[in-house]
């Protein structure tokens, strides 16, 4: 025996996709109810726990012996309800994924949407969202069913049948999902360890300051009432956060609008407008902000022992294999730029929401979403040992282009804002301090135009915001392609090299990438050795009746269709690939050293550690390493250590 795939329903009181499974598993009512499992691709048996069955020996001793793989879709899930159920622990790297090696070849992140992309004969049952809001969600007590909370399979014994049919299929499923894709994947032995210590992350998980989340809820509550009461007054409605009384009272005071969205009301701020009327527009501006909304996930998804787990989704990108943020999402955190943070935090605390208004400048909004990071603090007798890599992107595409004068900005002085400025308008670099105009061109034409970006590119990055003319803007991007010649070569290259890949179904490479069309599926291979997947590739005539790339995959809506693609976007889906990858090699090394990471935010990894134990140095040291696979790649990092998170 050497393979057990498993599949598993559960009950818990505890809403699963807004808490996360750790918070799932961690409450006192959950349970397993239904046991799926195969070993070696044998028929699939149902184990019925909710109705008295239990799981026999041999698989309770093939879920603890490390010489069997255990194997499930989102195994997560799986590992940690059974470790839950069980009271041990399922050391991840006796385990594999099924959706995160799904997500290795391009495929969408959930069980039925990879069965319809591959097309498979046997398909997830479509009644599996019914079944379980029935059967594994408390009910909502009514006199028809009796005043339960709670449907058990004696309440509906067919539907319930039902149930143990649709978790049989899931394995079914999942094993003929394995079948399809293990040819095509070739997963090296760092990636399963990666994700190993991805798991072993994310059940380490993050302390909490519980009293900075609960005090920050009430803080904004207050606000809302004081807000919402002022524009009463103002208004005379009986509730003027409803749209329709409140359009209508503008109209009275002469400020009509057909909407109130976000870019409707900045609009109409913008405009010279009564007083009365800019601060309703004001209070309405700052009660539609989720300044609170972190806190909110923070508090559903704290674990019992005041952890929160599960902020990041292993191959959460599918086209780089970057990270995703999940639950609190920390990787879309609100900067800091309060003067005194630390004291802000203690007078939230405190509950003195008052002398936040008199001691600060920035409204209370401002205050709580820049606090937000502060509520991730390290653990009892530690602190955070924060390192960053530093422009890590334009480095790597420096690197990949060979773009010396690129190169040797970052093995030099590293102010690469300033050097293209210099570059793009052929002036010396001394000319440019941090606060000229033609740093600030360069900032935005770096930030933007790296990846074959336009004039709408540099909008998209505020250029008009930043000062800058739309007239410009075309000017600013010849400019930086005049500038940087090996890297427009470097999109331009690659096109051409997935094209000819694609059409000749045959193997191609440039600046260290290959390009391999195998088993209906455009691979490219980075120099780390890891492929990234562009499933079903072929040649269309693009908008410019030029041949171009199309591809199945999820497009910007997050739905499963034909993608577009181009040289550009190839050369940033490759860059960031491999940003990633650097990320990887570093965090491998620095759990290898002793550090305890607790969570890592793009190119920024944290690690909770005792004091005495670990630095600063070391940290910036070993993720400053060369990288074997990366030679002349010129890697830098630096950071701080804190009690609580921040952005320094």
């Amino acid at each position: 025996m050497k393979t057990l795939n498993i599949d598993i329903e559960t009950f818990s009181s505890v809403d699963l996709p807004r808490c996360g499974v750790y918070a799932y598993a961690d409450s006192p009512d959950f349970e397993i109810v239904l046991f799926a499992y195969s070993i070696d691709g044998g028929p699939v048996r149902v184990i019925d726990l909710a109705q008295g069955e239990t799981i026999p020996s041999i698989i309770q001793l093939m879920i603890i012996d490390p010489d069997i793989t255990k194997i499930a879709f989102n195994a997560n899930f799986e590992r940690v309800c059974l470790a839950a159920h069980f009271g041990k622990e399922m050391p991840p790297e006796q385990w594999r994924c099924t959706a995160v090696d799904s997500s290795r070849l391009g495929l969408p992140g959930y069980l039925a949407g990879v069965a319809e992309a591959l097309r498979l004969d046997i398909q997830k049952d479509s009644a599996g969202t019914t079944l379980i809001n029935y059967f594994s969600k408390p009910c909502r007590p009514t006199k028809a069913n009796g005043g339960r909370a709670r449907n058990l399979p004696e309440h509906d014994p067919e539907r319930w049948q039902q149930y143990v049919e649709y978790n049989r299929r899931d394995v079914e499923v999942e094993m003929a999902i394995r079948e399809k894709i293990d040819p095509a994947l070739e997963i090296s032995s760092f990636e399963q360890d990666l994700w190993t210590l991805d798991q072993k992350i994310n059940d380490r998980g993050v302390r909490l300051d519980m009293q900075l989340v609960e005090k920050a809820i009430d803080c904004n509550i207050e606000f809302e009432k004081i807000l919402t009461e002022e524009s009463r007054k103002i208004t005379g409605l009986a509730n003027p956060n409803s749209r329709n009384q409140l359009l209508d009272w503008l109209k009275e005071q002469g400020a009509e609008t057909e909407t109130l969205r976000k870019d409707d009301v900045e609009r109409m701020l913008k405009d010279d407008v009564p007083p009365n009327v800019r601060t309703v527009l004001e209070h309405r501006q700052e009660l539609s902000r989720a300044s609170v909304s972190k806190y909110r996930a923070m508090e559903r998804a704290v674990c019992s022992d005041g952890r929160v787990r599960g902020l990041l989704q292993f191959y959460g990108a599918g086209r780089t294999g970057r990270w995703a943020g999940r639950l609190v999402q920390v990787q879309n955190l609100t900067k800091n730029y309060i003067h005194d943070i630390e004291n802000a935090s203690k007078l939230i605390k405190a509950g003195a929401f008052d002398s936040i208004d008199l001691l600060f400048d920035e409204s209370r909004n401002d205050i709580l979403s820049q606090l937000v990071r502060t509520a991730l603090v390290a653990s009892e007798g530690n602190r955070l040992i924060v390192s960053d890599f530093s422009a890590i992107e334009a480095r790597i595409i420096a690197w990949f282009a060979q773009e010396k004068w690129r190169l040797n900005v970052f093995q030099t002085h590293g102010k690469i804002y300033e050097a293209s400025a210099a570059a793009m308008f052929n002036v010396p670099i001394e000319s440019i301090d941090r606060g000229s105009e033609l740093r600030e061109k360069g900032k935005i034409a770096e930030l933007a135009l790296g990846y074959q970006g336009g004039p709408g590119a540099l909008i998209s990055m505020g250029a008009l915001e930043g000062g800058l003319q739309e007239s410009e803007l075309p000017g600013l991007v010849s400019a930086w392609r005049a500038a940087n010649k090996n890297i427009v070569d470097f999109w331009w290259s690659c096109n051409r090299a997935a094209i000819e890949a694609i059409q000749d179904k045959t193997t191609t490479q440039t600046h260290g990438v290959v390009f391999q069309c195998y088993r209906g599926i455009l691979f490219i291979t980075l120099p780390s050795g890891r492929k990234l997947a562009y499933v079903r590739p072929r040649i269309i005539t693009g908008k410019f009746g030029q041949p171009a790339i199309e591809f199945d995959g999820l497009n910007a809506a997050n739905k499963w269709g034909p993608v577009e693609t181009y040289g550009g976007k190839l050369v940033e889906n490759i860059v960031q690939a491999t940003a990633r990858d650097c990320l990887a090699v570093s965090m491998m090394r620095l759990d290898q050293a002793g550090y305890n990471i607790i969570m890592h935010v793009h190119d920024e990894v944290v690690a909770d550690m005792p004091y005495g134990v670990g630095s600063l140095s070391e940290m910036e040291e070993i993720m400053s390493q060369p990288i074997d696979w990366a030679p002349g790649l010129p890697l830098n990092a630096d950071g701080f250590e804190t009690e609580f998170y921040m952005k320094d």
